[in-house]
């Protein structure tokens, strides 16, 4: 099939090189020669382009052309696309440098030299095609990224609405860590400490919590809350403690009287405990004082493994009985427990009735309610969320209660029995409650935390004994 005269044309010029522009001359008759001779006295130039119909036989093309000097290579147009990829991959998307940078690659792309050759601008056009994806996909992670941000920021606002005060550990650290139970844990005795604090200044409108941060040099701290002369409550303690560093040999020597093995690595033992606590000493005599803990431990051995715990509990230690009361208190609970175990209040409650009890006295501290310590199965987890649901069961059992009884009138005569019986509760706390001995146990611990559970008025008789209430 003889050939056309000359290839496509671009901008009106025949021969015209589709990516150059440049004028091409081929090989035969250039235009306007008819003479075969006048073709000859011409210097041709190897075509690199021609129009060939559709199905017609490809033909055998004579050698490449000869360059003119070095081309250059095909990955030449494709430097400043990587260079804006690599300024996106760090981060810059949005910096006017790796913008300029993207706008110069495309530029790049429409004036790639004809010797690049057509792989290398179909490797230039896929890289600018990676290019905006990347940087389409950028993009939308960033606005992504500043969502989540902002519901952060808005996420974090409420927490502090909810907290006392800052938490010992960062609110942004905890959050950072929120999938770890130890911050899952010590966000969950901050909301307890707000909760607690919330209902019971609602109960005693005239009077307020003196909030106060404390600070443990060898690791840790805490947050007191405590409100004092009120019209319904006496003293009202809510504090929170988180401590970490080496378990004292006292604590340790504590810890393994009641069955746990602890391997110490020369003599050290690092540890982790936090919790929150409550004693509330309400004025009337008709109003019974409550006490709440629920604390985390952690201790790493010598080998480096960990073991870990939970504890606490909920009782009420009434100066009059009231049966009403005594049930609410009691079912409430019950329900917290049954959410998880059938099992666990009947066997938590016979718990706390055994550790409640003054033996040098022979007598009860009070009605009782749950206890249990050393918990460490079935899982982390699954104590976690019993814990959880029993900390939320302190406000619904215990501010009906208060609210029922905080106007009713008493004599001289139940206010002195009030003193009498709270003097019981101050020689319990200080002979025998566990949580009160580990604080004084540790090294750097806060004594006017450690000592909020005592009333500030009581008094001892002389007595031999007092009637046990239960």
């Amino acid at each position: 099939m003889p050939l056309p005269a000359a290839a496509p044309t671009r901008g009106g010029q025949p021969g015209a090189h589709p990516a150059a522009g440049a004028p091409t001359q081929l090989r035969g008759r250039p235009p306007g020669t008819n003479s075969p001779a006048q073709s000859q006295t011409l210097s041709p130039r190897p075509y690199t382009h021609v129009y060939i119909p559709r199905g017609a036989e490809r033909p055998r093309l004579g050698p490449a052309p000869a360059r003119r000097g070095p081309a250059p290579p095909a990955s030449a147009a494709l430097v400043p696309v990587m260079a804006a990829a690599a300024q996106l991959l760090r981060g810059a998307a949005r910096s006017p440098l790796a913008l300029a940078a993207a706008a110069a690659g495309r530029r790049a792309l429409g004036s790639a030299p004809p010797a690049a050759g057509r792989g290398g601008r179909r490797a230039a056009l896929a890289a600018a095609g990676a290019l905006g994806g990347l940087g389409l996909g950028l993009w939308r992670r960033q606005q992504a990224a500043m969502a989540a941000s902002e519901e952060d920021e808005k996420e974090e606002e409420e927490l502090r609405q909810r907290f006392m005060a800052p938490p010992v550990s960062g609110l942004r650290e905890l959050r950072r860590r929120r999938r770890e139970l130890r911050s899952r844990m010590e966000l969950l005795i901050m909301e307890t400490q707000g909760e607690v604090c919330r209902a019971l200044a609602a109960l005693d409108p005239g009077a307020a919590f003196a909030v106060d941060t404390w600070e443990r040099k060898e690791g840790g701290g805490g947050i007191s809350c405590v409100l004092q002369d009120g019209e319904v409550f006496e003293k009202a303690g809510v504090n929170v403690s988180v401590v970490f560093g080496l378990l004292s040999e006292e604590a340790a020597r504590q810890m393994r009287s009641r069955g746990k093995s602890l391997k110490a690595k020369d003599g050290k033992l690092p540890f982790c405990a936090m919790g929150v606590s409550s004693v509330i000493h309400p004025k009337n005599p008709h109003v019974p004082t409550m006490h709440f803990n629920y604390r985390y431990f952690e201790i790493e051995e010598a080998d480096g493994t960990k073991q870990w715990w939970f504890g606490g509990g909920t009782d009420l230690t009434p100066t009059y009985l009231n049966e009403e009361d005594a049930v609410h208190f009691h079912k409430t609970l019950k329900e917290a427990c049954d959410k998880h175990d059938l099992k666990l209040y009947p066997k938590y409650k016979k718990w706390c009735d055994d550790y409640f009890y003054i033996k040098h006295r022979g007598e009860r501290r009070g009605i009782g309610g749950i206890f249990f310590d050393d918990v460490d199965s079935p899982s982390k987890e699954e104590v976690f969320q019993f814990v959880k649901s029993c900390a939320k069961a302190v406000v619904p059992c215990y501010v009906p209660i208060v609210k029922r009884h905080c106007h009713d009138s008493f004599t001289p005569e139940e206010k002195l029995w009030q003193q009498l019986r709270r003097g019981r509760y101050v020689e319990f706390n200080l002979v025998y409650d566990r949580g009160t001995k580990f604080g004084l146990l540790t090294p750097g611990s806060r004594i006017e935390s450690i000592l909020m559970s005592l009333p500030l008025t009581a008094r001892k008789s002389n007595v031999t004994q007092l009637c046990n209430i239960t």
